[in-house]
Parts: C-alpha cells; sequence; structure tokens
C-alpha cells in the first residue's frame, strides 16, 4: 500500500495542470471582486498615475540662506547664515567692578534676618555672585540682603514698560537664498534676474513682487501673527520658511520660492519667567591704574530663522512601469483571494472545487481492441474512436 501511494505521489510530479474558467453565479464573491478590482484601480490612479511627476525626485539639501545689512533703509542689529536677530530693547548696568555688594532683594535666596542666614562660600541661587556671611539690610527694611563677592552694582531687575528701540519696526532685511538640484542640474534664486541697480532699492516683498527679497521687519511680525510693539518689550523668535516646490517638466518660470511665516517660541507663556526671548553680554574696559570693570548689557530683541526646503520632481519612464507594473500584479493577486473565498470560505465551497479542478486522463490506444468493436470497421473509423 505504501509503495502504491508513493507511486502515485511520484507520478502526480509529472502532471500538468491547465487554467479553467469557472463562471460562479455568486453575486457576494462577485460583488467583493469588483470591490477589490476598483480599489487596485484607485490606486493606480490616485498613486501611481496621477504621481508621474513625482517619480524622480530630489530633496534639496544644498540650501543656502544669509542675510545682508540693507545700507539704504536700516540696519539688523546683530545678522549671520540663516538667523539674525534684531535688539528691541535693553537693560543697561554700567561701571561693574570686582568687588563686594548687597546681592539683588528680588533674589528669594539671597534674603536673610542675620548673618547666620548668608554662609560665607555659599554661591546664591539664581543669583550674582558667593555669599561673604554678611547680611546687609537698609535702616528702613524689617529683612535685608547677604552681601555678595560679585561684579558690583548687581544687575538691575526691572525693564523699561515700552521698548527702547521701537523703531526698529521700520527697519528693512534682505534675505538671499539660493536652491540647487545637482541631479536635475538646476539652480535658482529668490532674487531678479535683472540688470535694473534701482530695484532693489525701491522694492518691498509682496505677492506682486515674489523676487524682490527685502522685507520690513514689522510686515515679518504681523505675517506671523503678532504685534511688533508688544512682542518687542519681551523679545521672541519668529521663523521664515522658504518653500522650493518644482516641476522640472515646466518652464524655470514655475519655479517660484513661497514664503511663510509662523512664531516659533511659547506666546501664551506670558506670565512665565522664561517667556520671550534675551541674552546678556558684557564690554570690558581698564581704567587708568589698569583695575578691570565692564558694562553689562541685558539685550531684549527678535531672532529670526531662516529654514529653508525644497523639493524637485521629473518625469521618468522607469518609475512609472514599475508603478504600472505592480499594479496590475496586484490585479492578480485580487483574482486570487477572491478564489480563496470561493473555494474555502463560503458554504457551497466544495461545489465550487469540484466544478474549478477537473481531473482528465488520457484514453489508451489499447481500447480500439474492445469486444464491442468488430472487423467491419474501416480503419477511419478506427481513427476517430
Amino acid at each position: 500500500m505504501g509503495q502504491v501511494s508513493w507511486k502515485g505521489l511520484f507520478l502526480s510530479l509529472f502532471d500538468y495542470k491547465t487554467e479553467k474558467y469557472v463562471i460562479a453565479k455568486n453575486k457576494k464573491v462577485g460583488i467583493l471582486y469588483r470591490v477589490v478590482q476598483l480599489s487596485i484601480l484607485a490606486y493606480l490612479v490616485g498613486l501611481a498615475i496621477s504621481k508621474f511627476k513625482k517619480t524622480n525626485t530630489e530633496t534639496n539639501s544644498s540650501a543656502v540662506s544669509y542675510l545682508e545689512k540693507h545700507q539704504k533703509r536700516g540696519n539688523c542689529y546683530c545678522s549671520g547664515e540663516n538667523v539674525f536677530f534684531v535688539m528691541t530693547n535693553l537693560i543697561v548696568t554700567p561701571n561693574q567692578r570686582q568687588t563686594t555688594c548687597p546681592e539683588s532683594v528680588s533674589i528669594p535666596d539671597a534674603l536673610c534676618d542675620e548673618d547666620e542666614d548668608c554662609p560665607a562660600g555659599q554661591a546664591v541661587v539664581a543669583g550674582n555672585g558667593v555669599k561673604t556671611g554678611r547680611c546687609l539690610r537698609d535702616r528702613d527694611s524689617i529683612r535685608g540682603s547677604c552681601e555678595v563677592l560679585a561684579w558690583c552694582p548687581v544687575e538691575k531687575r526691572s525693564k523699561p514698560k515700552k521698548p527702547l528701540l521701537a523703531s526698529a519696526e521700520n527697519l528693512t532685511v534682505f534675505i538671499k537664498n539660493s536652491i540647487r538640484f545637482p541631479k536635475f542640474k538646476f539652480s535658482k534664486m529668490n532674487v531678479l534676474a535683472t540688470n535694473n541697480e534701482s530695484y532693489l532699492k525701491s522694492c518691498h516683498y509682496s505677492t506682486e513682487h515674489p523676487y524682490c527679497p527685502i522685507f520690513l521687519l514689522g510686515n515679518i511680525v504681523r505675517w506671523a501673527g503678532n504685534d511688533f510693539q508688544e512682542m518687542a518689550l519681551e523679545g521672541g523668535v519668529i521663523g521664515i520658511q522658504i518653500e522650493w516646490n518644482c516641476d522640472l517638466d515646466k518652464a524655470p518660470s514655475e519655479c517660484n520660492p513661497h514664503y511663510s511665516f509662523s512664531r516659533l517660541d511659547n506666546k501664551f507663556a506670558e506670565k512665565s519667567v522664561s517667556s520671550g526671548y534675551n541674552f546678556r553680554f558684557a564690554k570690558y574696559y581698564r581704567d587708568a591704574e589698569g583695575t578691570e570693570y565692564r558694562t553689562l548689557f541685558k539685550a531684549y530683541g527678535i531672532r529670526f530663522d531662516v529654514m529653508v526646503n525644497g523639493k524637485a520632481g521629473k518625469f521618468n519612464i522607469i518609475p512609472t512601469v514599475i508603478n504600472i507594473g505592480s499594479g496590475l500584479a496586484l490585479m492578480g493577486a485580487g483574482a486570487f483571494f477572491c478564489d480563496l473565498v470561493l473555494l474555502y470560505l463560503i458554504k457551497k465551497s466544495n461545489f465550487y472545487r469540484g466544478k474549478k479542478y477537473e481531473e482528465v486522463k488520457s484514453s489508451s490506444r489499447k481500447s480500439l481492441t474492445s469486444p464491442t468493436l468488430n472487423g467491419s470497421q474501416s480503419p477511419e473509423q478506427l481513427d476517430r474512436l
């Protein structure tokens, strides 16, 4: 018995299977098949065919943005590559020298009632120096503040109620940007290609002049949804986004920069000690006796971050053919899935399986010698049998 089964298995390796098409009058499976077909067709049209321009793309990695001072209409107080800062408010503490003085009473760790509250050598938390061991108080004060070894007098804690440099709103900045796609040997700038030297001296950026990259600072802040005068008091951060999305099958004039503006710092944290944008810097000097002293500046202002992104696309037949071929292969996968449902998952699966798969054996020539035949039959009749 075992030999017979192994022999049958061996002989089945030489069987040839050919397709047989069976029309199954089953509406559920038919609807499922059409739904699968339509889904795959929608994929082909929506994701492959409509994206032919994107089949060969390159995301730019060589965009360069830098800022130049616009000499004719004012200067930025500080500028650099991709980032520039405009100072709008200032606290100045002049003539600071390294000596001892009372710490600011606005610092909780510096408040004291007696000398024991100011252990010598201990740094003041969030303060300006190191405690000396003495508690100093004015005559009319109930509590005093610890004496510290630091740059004295210590920095003032109050800032002006109005921005000192409110007129910075009318300054202009020239943002010069270039984009390059080496794969397509394409490059472009955001400045109008013209020989008219007076163009940049008389224009401002607008939808009518997209290739005049000269911006009023007040307009940039306004386009980001903020008021310049309010922002100038505490400072903040504004993002300038330049997008280049280019279809290089079209004329180069169709590849244009698109600008967007947004505030990057937390403008809603008005009561937060970390709201706004500021930093400190100092200028150092020496007097006639050679003693060092300095002037401390706490600068408030608006930092502008320039961010550039670019993407270019061009038609390429090879990715397009691959997309179409993969979609057509999915059509065959849809028929395979529906066959599985028809033959194995529905109630009449055995019936459909019997109709789809039929075993056919070739007739033997020995059957021509059957006893039912007689010798009166002609050779042609035997061949038809």
